[in-house]
């Protein structure tokens, strides 16, 4: 477990990225988190700000009950808010906002209101401050996932394959499409640190056919590589067959079912990973307390396919997978993008 202790290196790197968010001496910033937030990257934070001259302040609600039956993980969708009335009112005044909440704004129910007041928000995943400081951004990430993004814009067909025998049809035409590189400087948008992937929400009934995780892919809910090879059959989005034998096919049958909701089994969104400095290693050299794994899906190359809730299809659940997988070629109206595991040079 790494030392929970403030480095003036980690204030650095939260102050280069308050930089590219462009925060100015004198900018108010709210800090938002709850009481099961990280406290070490909510005090940084807050010592960043300060040392630019802006003007933070907190905003920390109680992390609120889990209603679910299962433990949730993952989800990008805080509940944090509880649609509290003065807390949305405060963050849609506040012109900055830091989210440190375990979760994150990025799905929740309160965030179209903050952003439509011309808040920006940028999401701090629930990382160690280590592995932050390993993945502040860069402008040439910026240019090549905003290519990357329109060229997604522009696809009709996006079609996955592996040697470990997926065969993926994506209908894209409909998808809506957003590209995160780790910050963002514009009123009335979001971003995630770390960033550096593309994805898109097909419209419903766009995705068909096998994908097959391979030992050694990810399930990042349950923040663990698999050792067995798990094969899903998608029919018109819906995973309709998961067959595998061992652990790994059995913890995701059984999260899958807990739910009790067809919506579950949906496909959420597919992407890629285009950040360099992501590490597919790197879910094996922290504790799972210490990481939330988004450095996993950034990683360049991988095939990101999601589950869950996806509201450009008029689906909704709180249950979640992100299953980043290795190894896949995408082609995107033919023009292959990632090839075996590896992005192609396609983007600048």
């Amino acid at each position: 477990m790494l030392s929970d202790r403030i480095e003036g290196k980690w204030i650095d790197a939260f102050c280069e990225i308050f930089e590219r968010c462009a925060v100015k001496p004198g900018d108010t910033a709210a800090i938002l988190s709850e009481t099961q937030s990280r406290a070490l990257n909510v005090h940084i934070a807050e010592l960043a700000l300060l040392r630019m001259g802006a003007k933070p302040f907190h905003i920390i609600v109680p992390t609120p009950r889990n209603v679910q039956i299962v433990p949730v993980r993952s989800t990008g969708a805080s509940e944090a808010i509880q649609r509290l009335a003065p807390v949305v009112t405060a963050l849609r005044q506040a012109g900055f906002v830091v989210d440190c909440t375990v979760e994150g704004l990025m799905h929740a129910a309160e965030t179209p209101e903050i952003l439509k007041a011309g808040a920006r928000i940028l999401v701090i995943s629930n990382e160690h401050p280590e592995a932050l400081e390993r993945m502040v951004p860069d402008s040439g990430l910026e240019k090549r996932v905003r290519a990357a993004a329109r060229m997604l814009r522009g696809t009709k067909r996006m079609r996955v394959t592996s040697t470990a025998g997926t065969d993926l049809d994506v209908n894209m035409e409909g998808a809506s499409t957003v590209g995160i590189w780790g910050w963002t400087d514009k009123p009335g948008t979001l971003a995630h640190w770390p960033g550096g992937l593309v994805v898109s929400f097909p419209k419903s009934k766009s995705v068909n056919g096998t994908l097959v995780m391979a030992a050694g892919d990810i399930n990042l809910t349950f923040k663990r590589y698999l050792t067995s090879k798990i094969t899903m059959t998608l029919t018109d989005d819906y995973v309709t067959g998961l067959a595998g034998e061992g652990a790994d096919a059995e913890l995701m049958r059984r999260y899958l079912a807990a739910w009790g909701d067809r919506e579950a089994y949906a496909v959420s969104h597919v992407g890629f990973g285009m950040n360099p400095a992501a590490r597919y290693e790197a879910l094996a050299m922290y504790d799972r307390r210490d990481t939330n794994g988004t450095e996993l899906r950034a990683v360049a190359g991988n095939f990101l396919f999601s589950t869950g809730a996806n509201e450009f299809a008029g689906r909704y659940t709180a249950g979640h997978f992100d299953l980043p997988v290795m190894g896949t070629t995408i082609e995107l109206d033919g023009a292959a993008v990632v090839r075996d595991g590896v992005l192609q040079d396609v983007f600048g």
